[in-house]
């Protein structure tokens, strides 16, 4: 009888066996074991960086005499700093620094070199994008110190009695859009996206495994409906409370934390729409691959996990190497974040957002298409 509850060696070996067999063929359980801590371990150790780097810049130059191009090299030798594009006006430096097609405009105004060497201190204004303060704030540091550095070497001979004032030059910066580095401008709104990412994969994620485990497919299956019909009837309620996050999300960041919303609300919500629908779509392609509701919940932190890191929202985005940026394009909160902030702090019309809204729209494109296909599999 007392035998009966004495260890044995030969069960406990039973059970662990059995449990290799089943993990085995938990290929899905499996793989995100495997994959989720490699994933982490290589954003991590590589792409995650807080001190970005090669940043770019429009450059706006009125002046080409000697000291304007010290300066100009000055600033790119830096390495914060890289001129990717001139512009030709105030009016279409803003534009690009509005469109996210650069971090910086430099503007060296006219007659920079005449005023230098009369001892007048020529302005040198440096714009930038500060939505995200940790972008930016280490690559504005480094200016001071990199132009009086470079310029330092013409001040001998007859410029001598310039090297005795505290700059040559008056760098004026302009953080745009988020002037005091507020943390909370830059996080908040971002928060957005990444809640409607983490609560509609998950939610529709579990949609088609729930019905599995339930025994309800069945009368799925003998209903007179279209895959497309049966997938649109499950997104549109989802869909409504997406606009309850969102709503609920504006009302805190405007009322606790302030957040400015210079741009269209609408116009933001007319957008949601389609990240909205996207991530839907990612979610019930989930379902229709998993075994089960566990399976469902797992691919859909598989998904999260490198939305989270790659996107923008936790690391600065220009701060991450070429390939994890290339990654961080394909995935929609990228995309949407850049549009949220966008609109809020820097006041984008349709126009600025467009170039941000077509991956997503092709991204929920593809996830429906898929979608329909895997469902129109898992009838069969």
């Amino acid at each position: 009888m007392n035998a009966r509850y004495e260890f044995s060696f030969e069960r406990f070996r039973a059970m662990v066996v059995k449990e290799f067999i089943q993990m085995r063929r938990d290929r899905v359980t499996l793989a995100i074991m495997i994959g989720i801590p490699l994933i982490q371990m290589i954003i991590f150790g590589f792409a995650i960086n807080s001190d970005p780097k090669h940043l770019p810049a429009a450059l706006l130059q009125a002046d080409y005499g000697p000291q304007a191009r010290s300066l100009v090299q000055a600033i790119q030798n830096s390495g914060y700093l890289n001129f990717v594009m001139k512009v030709h006006s105030e009016k279409q430096g803003r534009d690009v620094l509005a469109r996210n097609r650069v971090q910086f405009v430099v503007t060296i105004p006219e007659n920079f070199s005449r005023d230098f060497v009369r001892g007048d201190r020529p302005a040198i204004l440096v714009e930038a994008d500060a939505t995200d303060p940790a972008a930016t704030g280490n690559a504005l540091g480094s200016l001071a110190g990199s132009i009086n550095s470079a310029l330092g070497h013409d001040l001998t001979g007859p410029l001598a009695f310039l090297a005795r004032s505290e700059s040559p030059v008056d760098l004026r910066i302009h953080p745009l859009y988020n002037p005091e580095a507020i943390t909370q401008y830059n996080i908040v709104p971002g928060l957005m996206g990444v809640v409607l990412t983490m609560t509609m994969v998950m939610i529709t994620g579990l949609a088609i495994t729930r019905e599995r485990e339930r025994g309800t497919m069945e009368n799925l299956l003998s209903m007179p409906t279209r895959p497309f019909e049966v997938l649109l009837g499950k997104i549109v309620p989802y869909i409504l409370v997406g606009y309850v996050q969102i709503g609920l999300i504006l009302v805190v960041s405007r009322l606790l934390f302030r957040v400015p919303m210079v741009g269209s609300l609408s116009l933001l919500l007319a957008v949601a729409i389609i990240f909205i629908v996207a991530n839907l779509a990612m979610g019930i392609t989930f379902s229709t691959v998993a075994q089960n509701q566990l399976q469902a919940v797992q691919m859909a932190f598989f998904f999260f996990l490198p939305s989270l890191l790659l996107s923008g929202f936790m690391f600065p985005f220009r701060g991450m190497p070429r390939w994890a940026q290339a990654i961080g394009e394909l995935l929609p909160l990228t995309h949407f974040l850049r549009i949220v902030r966008g609109i809020l702090l820097k006041g984008n019309g349709f126009e600025d957002v467009a170039v941000d809204l077509w991956p997503i729209v092709l991204f929920a494109a593809l996830a429906v298409a898929l979608g329909v296909k895997r469902y129109r599999r898992t009838l069969d």
